[in-house]
C-alpha cells in the first residue's frame, strides 16, 4: 500500500512493518510500532502511541495523548477519549524482568471517556460507555454505562450513546426513541 492511501503527518513516526489501513489519518507526533495494525478509516490524534502487536479495528477514533500497549485489543468503531490510559501489567515493578502482559479487550462500538483508566485484564462490551475520568477495574457489559473510581454501574445506553435506563437490570429494549423512529422510517 502506498502512503497516498492514508495520511501521516510529517512529525509522526511509523516503524517499518506497521500496517496502516486505507484512508486512516495519523496526526502530529504519533508513533506506530512495527507489527501494529491500524484498520481502515481510523483517526489517531496528536501524540498517540500504538505498541507492537496491537490491532486497531476499522473506523476507530483515538484522541490526543493515548497510548495503546501490547495486550490491548480494540475492535471496530471504538472511541478512545483524550488522555485515556490503558495498562498491561497487573503487578508493575521497574525491576521485574519477567513481567507478564495481561490482556484487555475493547469490543465493537465501545466509547471510553477522556482521562479514564482501563486497568488490564478487563473486557469492555459492545457499545458500552465509560464516563470521563472513570477507573475501570472489572468487566463492563455490552451497552452498560459506568462512571467513577472505581467505575460503577450508572445505567444502559443505546448504540447511539443515549441513556435508555438508569436501572440496574438490563432492559429488553436497548434502543432510544430516536433510533427506534429512524429504524421505523427505513
Amino acid at each position: 500500500m502506498s502512503n497516498t492511501d492514508f495520511f501521516v503527518h510529517e512529525s509522526a513516526y511509523i516503524e517499518q512493518g506497521a500496517e496502516i489501513g486505507f484512508e486512516s489519518m495519523i496526526w502530529h507526533h504519533c508513533h506506530v510500532r512495527s507489527g501494529a495494525s491500524i484498520g481502515t478509516n481510523c483517526t489517531l490524534g496528536k501524540n498517540v502511541f500504538i505498541d507492537t502487536s496491537v490491532r486497531l479495528g476499522h473506523r476507530c477514533k483515538i484522541q490526543n495523548n493515548v497510548s495503546i500497549y501490547v495486550g490491548v485489543s480494540i475492535a471496530d468503531e471504538v472511541f478512545v477519549g483524550p488522555s485515556a490510559t490503558f495498562t498491561n501489567d497487573l503487578v508493575p515493578r521497574a525491576f521485574n524482568t519477567e513481567w507478564k502482559v495481561t490482556e484487555t479487550q475493547v469490543a465493537h462500538g465501545a466509547s471510553i471517556g477522556a482521562n479514564s483508566t482501563i486497568v488490564c485484564g478487563v473486557s469492555l462490551g459492545e457499545y458500552c460507555m465509560v464516563a470521563a475520568g472513570a477507573t475501570v477495574t472489572r468487566d463492563v457489559e455490552a451497552h452498560q454505562l459506568v462512571a467513577g473510581t472505581p467505575a460503577r454501574h450508572l445505567g444502559w445506553v443505546c448504540r447511539c450513546g443515549t441513556v435508555v435506563s438508569r436501572g440496574v437490570d438490563r432492559p429488553e429494549e436497548l434502543e432510544c426513541s430516536g433510533c427506534l423512529v429512524r429504524e421505523g422510517s427505513k
